[in-house]
């Protein structure tokens, strides 16, 4: 019987922080996870390299499912980002190294595909509607089939998900933490006039997305979400902070705009309510922050009974290695919504080579063996811890605001 021989955590910053896991088995299998945590990505390490690691040696790498019991129900301290990102970095190696022991691509071990490939959305921004026109059009004229719209506003430096000097946004960008404004009103006012100006210049069949960021109320959430419904937005993305659930109700009583919340969730415990109450459209919890593969399907097996579709999350903060585990899972169920796709930076792709590739507005995973991406070692020795943290948001008064 082969067995787990070597579990090595690996800390890069080809272009941003990443931690993988390295599994390697008796019979000189290795398998890739992704264990990064944005802006905490340290604790992971740490809690995979002290705690989780030491019990890996020597278990059967086929007994997935058993291995994530061990890691989750045997253990006191549950849920949480660390210890469910630490857990899917396990999980999505021994999926890899199944694959490869089996010789099959792993969306072929989950079922086969639904689908030629995961529809993806690209991340458009501009300082101003001139500016953010011009990158969807850039979006539009590289193939992609769905954008995500955000622009700044005026009177207000700094707002959320614009880069730096034309750079390609990274919200986490500082050694401490950048302070950034925020301002409700004007986003009210401003908001629903750039994405109604986004809609004029792509027309109605380029799905049109939009992040709200947890920077409503419920009721401000609901009035936006009314403003912007004549455009067809494919969704509003978390409306509100998802902690407070209930809140959501009030949002999905007041308008027809579709809500997509989860990317902060990492259980099924999380978005069980959300879901099975149908307070939400789309379900964005991903396969580095929710489990691994094996609990991410859980999550999308619920959202089925109840209508509710996938968009995970898939920004820069999550390596190679878990939009390859995500791209599989997409092509596979058959609630399948959208895919979040922002390009990874050239020197990341001197550490992480993945298979999947992008066409017709589509990602589509590789045919290769487990999940089809290679990690250099070496390649990644060049590029250490380089601390970055997202910024904090305050009002204009000084106050702190939700993120």
């Amino acid at each position: 019987m082969s067995t787990i021989t070597e579990a090595k955590v690996i800390v890069s910053s080809p272009g941003r922080n990443f931690v993988t896991l390295k599994i390697t088995t008796s019979d000189g299998v290795v398998g890739w996870g992704d264990a990064t945590l944005n802006g905490r990505e340290l604790a992971v390490a740490s809690y995979l390299r002290d705690h989780v690691c030491p019990l890996l040696v020597g278990r059967d790498p086929a007994r997935i499912e058993d291995t994530w019991s061990y890691l989750y129900k045997g253990a006191y301290w549950r849920r949480g980002p660390v210890t469910m990102t630490a857990i899917a970095a396990v999980d999505v190696a021994l999926w890899d190294i199944k694959g490869k022991v089996a010789g099959l691509p792993v969306y072929e071990l989950l079922g086969g595909r639904a689908r030629e490939g995961a529809t993806v959305y690209g991340h458009a921004a501009g300082a101003d509607v001139p500016e953010l026109l011009d990158d969807v059009a850039r979006f539009r004229d590289e193939g992609y089939l769905a954008v995500r719209a955000q622009a700044g506003l005026a009177g207000v430096p700094g707002v959320y998900g614009l880069g730096h000097g034309g750079e390609v946004y990274d919200p986490a960008d500082a050694a401490l933490p950048e302070e950034q404004a925020w301002s409700t009103p004007e986003y009210l006012d401003q908001a629903p006039k750039y994405l109604a100006a986004v809609r004029d210049a792509i027309g109605p069949t380029v799905h049109l997305l939009h992040d709200v960021h947890h920077r409503l109320s419920p009721n401000e959430a609901a009035r936006f979400g009314r403003s912007v419904e004549e455009l067809n937005l494919f969704w509003m993305e978390d409306p509100t902070p998802a902690e407070h659930q209930e809140g959501f109700r009030l949002i999905r009583s007041r308008t027809t705009t579709p809500i997509a919340v989860g990317e902060i969730l990492n259980s099924i415990w999380d978005v069980q309510h959300l879901i099975t109450e149908q307070l939400i459209d789309y379900v964005r919890t991903s396969v580095s922050h929710a489990g691994g593969i094996t609990h991410l399907r859980r999550i999308f097996n619920l959202a089925e009974l109840y209508q509710v579709r996938t968009g995970s999350h898939g920004a820069t903060d999550l390596s190679p290695v878990s939009l390859s585990a995500a791209v599989h899972l997409d092509v596979t169920v058959p609630n399948f919504g959208i895919q979040e796709y922002m390009a990874h930076m050239r020197l990341t792709h001197e550490v992480f080579r993945p298979g999947y590739r992008f066409a017709d507005g589509m990602l589509v995973p590789s045919d290769a063996p487990g999940l089809g991406v290679e990690v250099d070692e070496a390649a990644a020795e060049r590029f250490p811890y380089d601390p970055k943290y997202l910024p904090v948001a305050r009002r204009l008064d000084g106050s702190v605001h939700d993120w």
